[in-house]
């Protein structure tokens, strides 16, 4: 399943472990453990929320029938890497958009826009575009901070394998 939710990438990803320190040990239910994020993270509880549901993608947190709760398991930036292209929706569409040669974040998002689903357009006509395109940046940003894809001042590209 690749789910939607992409908080902003931060500088560095110790944002990230943040988070994932800030998923309960026991489980708790959704909205105990969005706002405990929220708490930690000194965000909205919308904002926790996308962030339960990203560590959740990256294998940081699993939801179980008593609530959601925090994994334990070592994980390196090449397996949340590979959780994020896998689990993360427009993760890998966005990395399939780079090349060797550098591209502006506009240029991913023109690649990109083909992807993004029907319903999303219909729902919001005016600010669709708007959102998609910070949904993008903020994925090139991820994909940056997990060593897939390189930042430089002409623009993203892929990482040399």
């Amino acid at each position: 399943m690749r789910r939607k939710p992409v908080p902003p990438a931060p500088d560095a990803l110790d944002r990230l472990w943040e988070a994932h320190r800030a998923v309960p040990l026991i489980p708790g239910s959704e909205d105990d453990c969005c706002g405990r994020l929220a708490t930690r993270l000194d965000v909205t509880p919308d904002e926790g929320r996308d962030w339960l549901v990203f560590c959740q993608s990256l294998g940081l947190a699993r939801e179980t029938s008593r609530g959601f709760e925090r994994l334990r398991d070592e994980k390196t930036v090449e397996d949340l890497g590979h959780a994020f292209v896998e689990h993360v929706f427009g993760a890998r569409e966005v990395l399939d958009a780079l090349g060797d040669d550098p591209r502006s974040a506009d240029a991913v998002f023109d690649a990109f826009e083909p992807t993004v689903p029907n319903w999303e357009r219909h729902r919001d006509p005016t600010g669709w575009e708007t959102r998609w395109r910070d949904r993008v940046l903020d994925l090139l940003d991820w994909a940056v901070l997990f060593r897939l894809a390189r930042h430089e001042t002409a623009g993203y590209a892929a990482v040399d394998a």
